[in-house]
């Protein structure tokens, strides 16, 4: 029978955020894929696991995870940890783990630290929606497309970023979205971990003074629902009553049906239209 892959979570900055669950899988497995063996190694010994170790990262990913598939269906157990916190999240472990469903082997996680939603959750911002954009990308193209849809986004935003790539960021952010709230989270759950909540514009300021130090999450609140109301009362304010009225009668709708439209859009009654247009 094929063995099973354990997405396995590790401390994001404090060991002790490993959980008894992983330590235990990281002893039992057959073999360790992790993004940094470097990195791993001192994380392993500190636990005394002695598991073998083998890499898996972005630029050995296509062949080494053939390989841990091929591991795998000889009935391998192999335990999957990345550089910090939860495998499979802007990570190559997202493509390991395709191939694995795609090869029919059991897959399975076992949870722990998360950036993402450390900082989500002590930022202060709106927590029922989000939506997670990890590290934009590099491409300029891309990036401004990225940014482009990210401005009308309404979930709260959540993004990674690099200290030398901060303020670029923050800048092409404000200038993005707008004055929007933001907290700044640095360090996170290291013994300098820092957290402020302010707005975009300020954000700028700050590290225009300060040269950022660590590594960062923003979380970043969503376009209010009230402004894009506006916005769209706004753009039909700016259309004349006969326009507004033709746009819905060459849609098919009949007079009294396309003045409730209009009425619907504009945020006033049918008898405003009524009387504006044919009084």
């Amino acid at each position: 029978m094929a063995g099973k892959l354990y997405l396995c979570a590790t401390p994001i900055g404090n060991l002790e955020d490993i959980t008894l669950r992983v330590l235990r899988v990281l002893k039992e497995v057959d073999l360790i894929a992790a993004e940094d063996t470097r990195n791993s190694i001192r994380l392993l010994n500190h636990f005394g696991i002695q598991t073998p170790l083998t890499s898996y990262h972005e630029h050995n990913k296509a062949e080494k995870g053939a390989w841990l598939v091929e591991k795998l269906q000889e009935g391998k157990e192999i335990a999957l940890i990345t550089d910090a916190g939860t495998p499979g999240i802007s990570d190559p472990g997202e493509d390991l783990v395709r191939i694995c469903n795609q090869a029919g082997i059991e897959v399975t996680s076992l949870p722990g630290a998360a950036a993402c939603i450390t900082a989500l959750t002590m930022s202060g911002q709106k927590t029922r929606r989000f939506a997670f954009e990890a590290f934009l990308p590099r491409d300029k193209k891309e990036r401004a497309e990225i940014l482009k849809e990210m401005a009308e986004e309404t979930r709260t935003l959540v993004l990674y970023e690099a200290p030398h790539r901060l303020l670029k960021t923050l800048r092409e952010l404000y200038e993005a979205l707008g004055e929007r709230s933001v907290t700044v989270c640095r360090e996170l759950t290291k013994r300098f971990e820092e957290k402020q909540k302010m707005t975009l514009s300020e954000a700028v300021s700050c590290y225009e003074q300060t040269e950022p130090r660590g590594e960062f999450v923003l979380v970043i609140e969503g376009k209010s629902r009230d402004k894009i109301r506006r916005e769209v009362q706004k753009a039909w304010e700016e259309m004349s009553l006969e326009a507004h009225m033709a746009l819905y009668e060459a849609k098919g709708y009949d007079r009294n049906s396309a003045m409730k439209a209009v009425a619907r859009d504009r945020g006033i009654s049918k008898r405003e239209v009524y009387q504006s247009l044919f009084v």
